[in-house]
């Protein structure tokens, strides 16, 4: 048993003048008048404090300055291996470095 759907296509201008005439079939004013389900997770709307956090976490996030920046050559294999292991692997560098410098001897 075959079903066969129907597609209606319109061009912007016929649907311009369908909404301007209120004849788009869609009940616009019964879905303005709903009140959003905040319990749906995938509810499209959020309150200002909201969508201030999310805006003030967007972005990578801020040092705390104890670090800098720099540029260094390293080995394709010890930076591959590095980055194999998964997002950190520059954190990983940093303390392998720091384990390196804790276990060499203090100048004299």
């Amino acid at each position: 048993m075959s079903t066969s759907k129907r597609t209606i296509s319109f061009t912007s201008e016929q649907l311009r003048a369908q909404s301007a005439a209120g004849t788009t079939g869609s009940d616009w004013a019964r879905v303005r008048s709903q009140e959003p389900d905040m319990t749906d997770p995938d509810a499209p709307d959020c309150s200002q404090e909201m969508r201030a956090e999310l805006k003030r976490l967007r972005g990578r996030p801020r040092g705390t300055g104890r670090k800098t920046a720099t540029s260094i050559r390293i080995d394709k294999d010890v930076l591959s291996a590095f980055r194999a292991t998964g997002p950190g692997w520059q954190t990983r560098i940093n303390d392998a470095l720091r384990a390196w410098l804790s276990a060499k001897p203090a100048p004299k």
